[in-house]
């Protein structure tokens, strides 16, 4: 009877684990592509991302008032100075990360914005720089989405400094995009107002348009993209809350060839073998850092909970989980995940 409770519950966990992940699948590629589709129709991808950013703080707040209408407990509201000391760094980090990555979408494939994001295209474009194939690819979009991993290194080091200040009381997800989207809003603003602020205040598809349908339906795909990038982040965190940081490792370098894979089979991208070779050297030294990780902590006494994120009481509401996690912070290892995002 021990025995077969025990299969039934492994059973169980290997279920919600493949559940979580395509979750995670669904949202993390389908933003991906979803954004490169719109762009091709709608050329104000900084416009897009601000639109998006003002849905996630209005279904963060939605989530706020919901769990605390549920437990009867204030949520955390942080002080103006916090806000902007502690807050704008990584809200600007972040904003800049995501506005560059869908700018991206107007220059490059969804294949090369992949491989860039995984630091694998520097290999490539040395050698395609050697054997003069640099016009397979785009310059002005390679420098955009490399901009933008650059700063998506900054942007996961200032998020996880500002997670790990437990007087902020931000460690609950919900609570951090709160806070994040409206000074991200901010910090995108003077880029959209520079290069797309003339250009779609005479755009006939939004300011000037003639023809509701269309508006109705531009507005309609813009919120779409934000329901998906609100779902992201959140699945993000339920895959880590709920298994753990490793399973999101190693869900993130699949989700990369399975990215990959749609965009040639879906979108036609042209990937050579060049191309392939300096991709899967790129994750062999995710996977290697993965590998070493889940050794390190093994010796350590084995996998460890993300405690302060899958334990926390509103989170439990927030979740329906029953079950309450224990163990010490792995959110470093988190984050080391988040990087190849």
């Amino acid at each position: 009877m021990g025995r077969w409770a025990l299969d039934v519950a492994f059973l169980w966990k290997a279920v919600l684990t493949l559940g979580l992940v395509l979750l995670y699948y669904c949202f993390s590629i389908g933003i991906t592509f979803y954004n490169k589709w719109l762009t091709k129709s709608f050329h104000f991808p900084l416009f897009m991302t601000m639109l998006h950013l003002a849905v996630i703080f209005l279904f963060s707040a939605l989530s706020r008032a919901l769990v605390q209408c549920s437990s009867h407990r204030a949520r955390v509201v942080l002080s103006w100075a916090d806000y902007l000391r502690r807050v704008a760094p990584t809200a600007l980090a972040t904003a800049l990360d995501v506005g560059l990555s869908n700018w991206s979408f107007l220059y490059v494939t969804v294949s090369l914005y992949t491989m860039t994001k995984s630091s694998a295209v520097l290999f490539i474009l040395i050698f395609s720089l050697i054997f003069k194939l640099e016009e397979l690819f785009n310059v002005e979009g390679f420098a955009l989405v490399l901009g933008a991993s650059f700063i998506g290194g900054i942007r996961w080091t200032l998020t996880q400094m500002l997670l790990q200040k437990a007087e902020l009381g931000l460690q609950n997800p919900i609570d951090t995009m709160f806070h994040l989207q409206p000074l991200m809003f901010l910090g995108l603003f003077p880029l959209f107002a520079v290069f797309e602020g003339l250009h779609l205040s005479t755009s006939e598809k939004i300011f000037r348009f003639q023809d509701t349908g269309l508006l109705l339906r531009v507005l309609g795909s813009l919120f779409l993209g934000g329901i998906l990038a609100f779902g992201l982040g959140f699945s993000e965190f339920l895959l880590v809350s709920r298994t753990s940081s490793l399973t999101l490792s190693i869900a993130g370098i699949f989700k990369e060839v399975c990215t990959l894979l749609l965009a040639a089979h879906l979108l036609g991208d042209q990937i050579s073998l060049l191309n392939w070779l300096g991709f899967a050297l790129c994750l062999s030294g995710i996977s290697l850092h993965v590998a070493l990780k889940a050794l390190h902590s093994r010796g350590d006494g084995g996998p460890k909970a993300l405690k302060g994120l899958g334990s926390s009481p509103d989170l439990e509401l927030l979740l329906r989980s029953s079950q309450r996690e224990e163990g010490d912070n792995e959110e470093e290892e988190y984050f080391v995940a988040q990087g190849q995002q």
